[in-house]
C-alpha cells in the first residue's frame, strides 16, 4: 500500500472520538480506523522506513491502570521511529491534524545532568541554541518537560536560561486538516520536517544519549 494522506474520514473519526470515547462506538467504527487511520500510517512508516529506519505505530489503546482519566482509547495515532532508548522521530494524527516532532522525551536524572551540561558548554550550547532557533523560524515549538524556575546554581540571565529549563526537548508543529493532510504531500510534509529535526537528533543522540539510570517516578 502506497501512502496517499489520511482521508476526512480520519479527522472526523477522531472528532467523534473525542465525544464518545466508549468500546461500542470504537466496535461500531473499527472498520473506519482500520482504513482511515492504521492502514495510512503503517504505509506511511513502511515508506519513510529506508531513511529514517524502523518505526513502530502504537497501539490504539490507553493504559488507564494509573490514570483519572479511564476513557479506553487513544485520540491520535502515533507512529514513532527510535534512534536511541527514548529518543527519535514522532509524527501522529489526531482531529487537530498531522503532528511531526523529534528530539528526547525521556529524563533520568542522569540524562537531563547530561543535557544541561552541554547547554552550559559554551561550544555545544551555542551549536543547540542556533539549531533550535532555526527551527522556530520554520514553525516548530519547542516542546518537552520545561521547568517553572530555573536550574540550581544557573544565573537567570544565562543566555541559554530557555534551553536549560528542559528536562527534555521535543520540537513539534502541526499540520492543519485540509488538501494537504489528505493528499500524498503529507509524505513530503513528515519527510521534510523529519529532516529539519536530523542535525537536532544527532545533537541529542551524542550529547544526551539514551538513559543509563531507572527514572524516577
Amino acid at each position: 500500500m502506497r501512502f496517499a494522506g489520511f482521508p476526512p474520514e480520519a479527522i472526523e473519526f477522531y472528532e467523534r472520538l473525542e465525544v464518545e470515547n466508549t468500546k461500542d462506538f470504537w466496535l461500531a467504527h473499527k472498520h473506519v480506523w482500520e482504513a482511515a487511520i492504521r492502514d495510512p500510517m503503517d504505509a506511511l512508516m513502511e515508506e519513510l522506513r529506508e531513511e529514517f529506519g524502523e518505526a513502530k505505530v502504537f497501539r490504539p489503546y490507553r493504559d488507564v491502570r494509573f490514570s483519572k482519566d479511564k476513557s479506553p482509547y487513544k485520540t491520535y495515532q502515533g507512529g514513532f521511529a527510535a534512534t536511541a532508548g527514548g529518543m527519535g522521530y514522532y509524527t501522529q494524527v489526531s482531529a487537530d491534524g498531522l503532528l511531526t516532532a523529534a528530539g528526547f522525551h525521556e529524563h533520568s536524572p542522569d540524562q537531563v545532568e547530561r543535557y544541561r551540561a552541554a547547554v552550559l558548554d559554551d561550544t555545544t550550547g551555542a551549536e543547540l541554541a542556533t539549531m533550535t532557533q532555526a527551527l522556530v523560524k520554520k514553525g516548530f515549538e519547542l516542546g518537552g518537560d520545561v521547568m517553572r524556575t530555573r536550574p540550581r546554581g544557573v544565573d537567570a540571565d544565562h543566555p541559554r536560561i530557555e534551553l536549560l529549563r528542559h528536562r527534555s526537548l521535543t520540537p513539534w508543529r502541526t499540520l492543519k486538516p485540509g488538501t494537504t493532510l489528505h493528499s500524498r504531500k503529507s509524505f513530503t510534509r513528515v519527510r521534510d520536517d523529519w529532516r529539519a529535526l536530523r542535525p537536532l537528533n544527532e545533537w541529542v543522540e551524542h550529547h544526551v544519549g539514551p538513559a543509563r539510570e531507572e527514572r524516577r517516578r
